[in-house]
């Protein structure tokens, strides 16, 4: 039996299924009980696997973040590839967040924003925030590069890029940390129009 091209197999998307049910159970513990008091067999309970399954995907706690740690680019990307390339990147920018996906992870804002800030304080995680940002900039270079009409290698594409995704880390940051927080879609927007993204 042949699988079609660019499609995943059922062994593939199977994994891909479980990626992300062990993060999302590592996100519910370390927002409601923090990192270091969440075990690797917490999380593997949480998500109805073995400990041997869980390293099978994870070679510690901190990997387990890593599926949503890159959901939300990858979103961003298909929003933009379906998107005019004269519309706004910030119109991208709220499309991305206001898809059912981004809605539900962020339908609990409490533990959303407590998640956050588990991932900017814990040195492990941010590294590994910040190598998932590194590499899915990567996917963002196409479909910016036909906005500009430049190469996807051009430095004024992947300084867009990086741009972009900074805004949003900020923005994101800056959410989860305030008392009373803003609307996050609006606070991206004001980060974008502080950037100038739309001019770039």
């Amino acid at each position: 039996m042949t699988v079609a091209r660019g499609r995943p197999s059922l062994t593939e998307r199977r994994r891909q299924e479980t990626r992300q049910e062990i993060a999302e159970a590592a996100a519910v513990l370390f927002s409601e009980q923090g990192y270091d008091a969440t075990t690797v067999e917490d999380i593997a309970s949480a998500a109805g696997i073995s400990l041997r399954t869980f390293y099978r995907y994870c070679v510690a706690k901190e990997d387990a973040l890593t599926p949503l740690l890159t959901s939300s680019v990858g979103r961003l990307v298909e929003t933009l590839a379906t998107l005019p390339t004269d519309e706004p990147l910030t119109s991208a920018v709220q499309a991305a967040f206001g898809a059912p996906a981004s809605v539900q992870q962020l339908a609990d804002m409490e533990r959303a924003r407590r998640l956050i800030r588990v991932m900017g304080s814990v040195p492990a995680i941010r590294m590994r925030w910040l190598a998932a940002g590194r590499d899915m900039q990567d996917q963002l270079l196409a479909v910016l590069a036909a906005r500009t009409g430049a190469s996807p290698d051009s430095l004024e594409v992947r300084l867009m890029a990086t741009a972009l995704l900074d805004a949003i880390n900020v923005a994101l940051e800056y959410w989860a940390r305030q008392d009373e927080p803003e609307d996050l879609v609006q606070l991206t927007r004001r980060a974008l129009d502080y950037l100038r993204i739309d001019e770039l």
